[in-house]
């Protein structure tokens, strides 16, 4: 039942979310450039693990966001920051997973 649970989670949090669109893109092309590159499997875990912290920032950040539509006026005006936050954790997380690419798909085509 957990399992059903965490996967319903993933499908609500990624329906509808455009971002999701946009960084599921970039990760499939992550994966392409992986496979055409021939990378260690070390430079794989970097991949995959940069995959993963991009996609689980945008689940937390629109977790937050789905809370914050639930709220009152007065709430929302108290908590208002956390959007912000949130949106900032996704930001991190997309600019690290850009920064190791470069530095794994750069030093393989150099």
């Amino acid at each position: 039942d957990k399992f059903a649970e965490a996967f319903r989670g993933v499908r609500l949090g990624a329906q509808g979310q455009s971002s999701f669109f946009v960084h599921g893109f970039f990760a499939v092309l992550a994966v392409a450039a992986a496979l055409l590159l021939e990378c260690n499997p070390v430079e794989w875990c970097l991949v995959v693990g940069c995959i993963g912290l991009v996609f689980t920032a945008e689940l937390f950040n629109t977790a937050i966001e789905m809370l914050f539509r639930g709220l009152d006026q007065a709430a929302r005006d108290r908590v208002y920051g956390c959007l912000d936050v949130a949106a900032g954790a996704v930001l991190v997380a997309s600019g690290t997973a850009a920064v190791v690419g470069a530095v794994v798909f750069g030093r393989r085509l150099l």
